[in-house]
């Protein structure tokens, strides 16, 4: 695959990944209100709690979901069939003696689980069969979920997100239909468990129709193999902990520190911030298989140019929505929360968090991804390791001296700013044969200077007041469509080049737009 072709496959899967998180937010937020008003409170709090818990399961990943994404990119560039088999094969049968593991403690603890989450009496036995079942459905669809990363290995991310976008829409509309004809909760799990399940059982069949020589079965299991996959997936997984641990401790943090009620203050400012990295992370997302096959195709100079212009794309991509979350942060806050006066220190944690996510973007996000498939894991885990020590370090010194929850914010702004552009900013530029301003000049400067014209208008727009939202959703919606056409037209014409702009144009089958050369 020449470089050209994984460009072409790095902006097609960074679309299907904007589509996929639309779908999924849209449905989620239709499906979140329809359980709540359809749910008894305990219900779906049970609901609520059995979920988060699969959020965490990543913890038992272990990083061979992304060492099988390294090594199929890998391996399918030097065609080694045998290696790759034995590879995968060890990977899902280590998943499969992780997850019999985990279903044979539940059934043997199910009654003392219902009765430690306080379910009441009448509730204690269907809600005993109802986590009997969600544990045996993540057991089974533990193991599969190394399929998904097989797709994404290929580069075939935009057909395992088109898989999860059908399953998604399916599982809303059955559970639509089982909430209308009275189906019960049980039925609810069900849906839902077997609509986690066959987006990865498809994802099998896709994967290994593009890979007729591997083969996965038990005696491909190598316990020598599970060494070799544990020198990377250990620094993959130490990095994921670490990140878990700055994106997930913050409300713990408050809540032991200050008290509960404290978390709601904090809440609002970080779900803002938390969209607003969500949407700006999906191209990063699709270049992990990217470099893992340039890496293994030996392409340094590929790399380079990818790192500078995936940089680059970050910047263009987020600076305008950062620019908007920030100056309409009261208008998003009261959109989120219904609130028309909120306390102050909102405010502050949303900018904060705002901040520490798009600095993220512009030292982490990139380079981190390449980096951690070329051969720098073990330096990448230390910086991560020193990054989340800091965090963690910092939140609870500051929070317990100040006893403001604001300054949970601010200690996990200061380690991003001092490893993103202390180690990891100049590491890159390096990595990229320029000094760390000659890689600010390049990717960030002109997209800084391109957005001058919409700061001026958001400027403006706070302080004209027939420009004021006062916290109106059209109005909202007006000033951001003004101020989002204004910095789109200035990045296209002070950003992209002549070429990128006449690219643009015929994917999007607009000839109108299309430049002539100077």
């Amino acid at each position: 695959m020449s470089y050209a072709e994984v460009k072409t496959n790095i902006w097609k899967n960074s679309i299907s990944n904007y589509i996929r998180t639309v779908v999924g937010m849209v449905l989620g937020l239709f499906m979140f209100r329809l359980l709540y008003q359809s749910l008894s409170a305990e219900q779906f709090g049970f609901w609520s709690l059995l979920w988060s818990v699969f959020g965490y399961g990543i913890l038992l990943d272990f990083g061979f979901g992304f060492t099988a994404q390294k090594r199929v990119a890998e391996l399918s560039v030097h065609q080694d069939w045998d290696e790759l088999s034995r590879v995968l094969s060890t990977i899902v049968f280590v998943y499969c003696g992780i997850a019999v593991v985990i279903v044979t403690l539940v059934l043997a603890g199910s009654h003392t689980l219902v009765r430690l989450f306080g379910v009441s009496p009448v509730n204690a036995e269907e809600f005993r069969r109802v986590l009997i079942l969600f544990f045996v459905g993540i057991g089974i669809a533990f193991p599969m979920g190394v399929f998904p990363e097989i797709l994404r290995g290929q580069q075939r991310i935009r057909l395992a997100n088109n898989i999860m976008s059908a399953a998604i829409a399916i599982k809303f509309l059955l559970i639509a239909a089982a909430v209308y004809f009275h189906w019960g909760f049980f039925a609810i799990m069900v849906i839902a468990l077997a609509f986690s399940i066959a987006p990865d059982m498809l994802s099998a069949l896709l994967a290994f129709k593009r890979l007729p020589h591997v083969r996965v079965a038990p005696r491909f299991f190598a316990w020598n193999t599970v060494g070799d996959t544990m020198k990377f997936s250990i620094f993959a997984y130490i990095n994921t902990a670490a990140n878990i641990i700055m994106a997930k401790t913050d409300q713990i943090v408050i809540s032991t520190a200050l008290a509960v009620a404290a978390v709601t203050v904090y809440q609002a400012g970080l779900k803002v911030a938390e969209v607003f990295g969500q949407f700006t992370r999906q191209l990063q997302d699709t270049l992990s298989p990217a470099a893992a096959h340039l890496h293994a195709s030996g392409d340094r100079q590929a790399l380079r140019d990818l790192m500078v212009q995936a940089t680059r794309w970050s910047v263009i991509l987020a600076t305008p929505l950062y620019l908007l979350s920030a100056f309409y942060m009261n208008d998003l806050l009261h959109l989120l929360t219904g609130e028309e006066h909120l306390p102050a220190n909102t405010w502050w944690v949303g900018q904060t968090l705002l901040l520490w996510h798009y600095t993220g973007i512009l030292t982490h996000s990139v380079c981190k991804r390449i980096f951690m498939m070329t051969g720098h894991e073990r330096r990448l885990m230390w910086l991560g390791v020193w990054e989340a020590a800091l965090n963690l370090g910092l939140s609870v010194g500051l929070v317990l001296w100040f006893r403001n929850v604001l300054c949970v914010a601010v200690g996990s702004l200061i380690p991003t700013l001092l490893i993103g552009w202390g180690w990891l900013w100049p590491w890159a530029a390096r990595e990229c044969g320029m000094s760390s301003w000659q890689l600010f000049r390049r990717v960030a400067w002109p997209v800084w200077g391109a957005c001058v014209p919409m700061l001026a208008f958001l400027a403006l727009a706070q302080t004209v007041p027939w420009l004021q939202t006062q916290l109106r959703f059209t109005m909202l919606v007006l000033d951001s469509c003004m101020a989002g056409g204004i910095g789109a037209i200035s990045l296209w014409f002070l950003t992209l080049t002549v070429k990128e702009r006449n690219a643009i144009a015929d994917r999007l089958r607009m000839p109108f737009l299309r430049s002539r050369p100077a």
